[in-house]
């Protein structure tokens, strides 16, 4: 069956339908990565976007249960060069066109995605609408410029209910704006007894749950779009150590009295270019993001500049001078992507080892104890 892209500026692309029927909106952005197209599908950073892929063969190694980035996808289209249907791989459960169809999810193969993507480098990413429908350009000019333009991602992708991924280490409470499992991966490898709470959670819930550090995770959409996290953020600044990744980042430079903005196609991809400005050293990292922190607005604030990227030198990392605070704009849990900046988990359970010295405090046991008979 035939299937229909539409740019707003009123670009057209024909190619072949595969997954699920029907029609779809969405901001279209490119990834430029060569594999990981289940990972790239379930982060949920991707939340109602059209995902173009570059690397022209998808669908060849199939879907595996275990590759999973969240409990489903999140993103509203699929954009290939050309779909592989047989894939060849021992571990693949199902295919990818089986995926999409499943999750209703409208794909589009067989088109020139070089001439689509060169087009969002040019001009900036674009809404559009994807149909498997036998809809004229006309019509889907206007069920375009009609469609709703969604700000709530956030609350889209969060976990509703606090739950807990045990361990015997320190306590680290998740605020889960949009997470990838790789982040509970990586910090569930290192012993820690994680706490995943929704993004609306205030600072005094996050108080009472006792962590030792927070961790905010990446997620979709604006961040000025939830502005109840930026005053949870300010208000436990300080207090305990923090992590931001991608999303959370942001968040934290708001937080702290920075600003944001969007960028014009955004880095998506598992093979960018940050440099480390202390060390000098240049990691190759995975990235999904639309925002960035305003370089100029740092200069108010109590920021200082950790990494920057080599392809447009947009900020990459930030450091609080006071606080125990830091963040990356990109993905150290990768997945997919290399496994250089793993390393940035070691470093918060070392800054909180740090804080734990010279901010004693008491022992878990003893708070609950004390929280209980406050309760009674």
């Amino acid at each position: 069956m035939q299937a229909k892209l539409l740019l707003e500026d009123g670009t057209l692309f024909t190619g072949r339908s595969f997954g699920a029927q029907g029609n779809t909106t969405g901001e279209v952005v490119f990834n430029t990565g060569i594999t990981g197209y289940q990972e790239v599908l379930s982060d949920p950073s991707y939340c109602n976007q059209i995902v173009t892929m570059t690397f022209p063969l998808i669908g060849n190694y199939g879907i595996t249960r275990d590759d999973f980035e969240s409990v489903r996808p999140f993103v509203n289209g699929f954009v290939v060069r050309r779909y592989e249907p047989v894939p060849s791989n021992w571990r693949a459960e199902y295919t990818l066109d089986e995926l999409l169809k499943e999750h209703g999810i409208v794909g589009i193969s067989d088109i020139d995605t070089r001439m689509l993507t060169r087009k969002l480098r040019n001009h900036g990413t674009m809404r559009g609408i994807l149909t498997a429908g036998n809809h004229s350009v006309e019509e889907l000019k206007e069920m375009l410029q009609s469609s709703e333009i969604v700000t709530n991602q956030v609350q889209k992708t969060s976990t509703p209910h606090t739950y807990n991924s045990p361990g015997h280490g320190e306590r680290i409470v998740l605020i889960d704006y949009g997470a990838k499992s790789g982040i509970v991966r990586e910090l569930s490898a290192r012993g820690c007894d994680i706490v995943v709470v929704p993004q609306d959670i205030t600072a005094e819930q996050v108080r009472r749950l006792n962590p030792d550090g927070i961790q905010l995770s990446n997620g979709p959409g604006d961040p000025k779009d939830v502005p109840q996290a930026v005053e949870t953020i300010k208000e436990l600044l300080g207090e305990y150590p923090i992590f931001g990744i991608c999303l959370g980042h942001q968040l934290l430079a708001l937080a702290g009295g920075a600003d944001t903005e969007k960028l014009k196609f955004g880095h998506r991809g598992g093979n960018h270019p940050v440099k480390e400005l202390e060390s000098g050293r240049c990691y190759i990292t995975s990235q999904n993001h639309g925002y960035t922190v305003k370089e100029d607005s740092l200069a108010n604030t109590e920021f200082e500049v950790t990494h920057i990227n080599n392809n447009d030198k947009t900020i990459e990392g930030l450091r609080h001078k006071r606080f125990p605070a830091f963040s990356v704009q990109y993905h150290p849990e990768a997945a997919p992507g290399p496994f250089d900046s793993s390393y940035l988990f070691d470093r918060f359970i070392d800054m909180i080892h740090e804080h734990q010295k010279s901010s004693p405090k008491q022992p878990r046991q003893a708070v609950m104890m004390a929280a209980m008979r406050g309760a009674r």
